[in-house]
């Protein structure tokens, strides 16, 4: 018995090989950036290299503590670097945050103000008084704006995440409150900072 294509069957495939080449095609982009931005062509993107290869739009260098809070969570072998293969999926998640960022900038002056600030966090499920954005907005706003840049936007989540992470380590019975000696305060603190 003889297989014959069906029009649906080989139009899948098509689009399945569209994709395998389109994926190649991001691949080979992705490895001439990884490429311009090894300029010491060490085969490891590094912290320095990262932050001046980074734009947040505001013609400043990217946040030092961002780059390395990204680095950290891509560097698997603790290198103080990522290699190709880790590259891709920092990419992938800097895209990703650009994304979210250009969402919440509802006035696209590539700041986020402290109404879409309140608006993009509540969307991620933190329930957070007026007087708290005021602590968010001054210890993120590296320019003295009353706004948050791009870079200093995605460490202001990934802290907020951090320290919500360990806060709900010790709140065991998820009712919002936790008791904590000052030593295990301190140690949630620095873990995060």
């Amino acid at each position: 018995m003889a297989y014959q294509y069906r029009p649906q069957q080989q139009q899948q495939q098509q689009q399945q090989q569209q994709q395998h080449n389109s994926g190649a095609c991001d691949q080979n982009v992705l490895l001439s950036i990884f490429q311009r931005v090894d300029s010491d062509r060490s085969g490891i993107i590094s912290e320095s290299e990262l932050q001046q290869a980074l734009s947040n739009g505001t013609w400043t260098p990217f946040n030092l503590k961002t780059v390395r809070s990204m680095i950290g969570m891509f560097d698997r072998s603790n290198r103080g670097g990522v290699d190709f293969n880790e590259f891709m999926g920092l990419w992938k998640y800097i895209n990703d945050w650009q994304n979210i960022f250009r969402t919440y900038d509802r006035d696209k002056s590539n700041f986020i103000d402290k109404n879409e600030l309140k608006h993009a966090l509540s969307n991620f499920g933190y329930r957070l008084s007026d007087q708290f954005y005021n602590v968010i907005l001054t210890k993120f706003d590296r320019q003295g704006r009353g706004q948050i840049a791009f870079d200093d936007f995605i460490q202001c989540c990934i802290v907020l995440q951090r320290l919500t992470d360990v806060f709900k380590r010790f709140d065991t019975d998820q009712d919002g409150w936790i008791q904590v000696s000052y030593e295990q305060y301190l140690t949630m603190i620095l873990s995060v900072v």
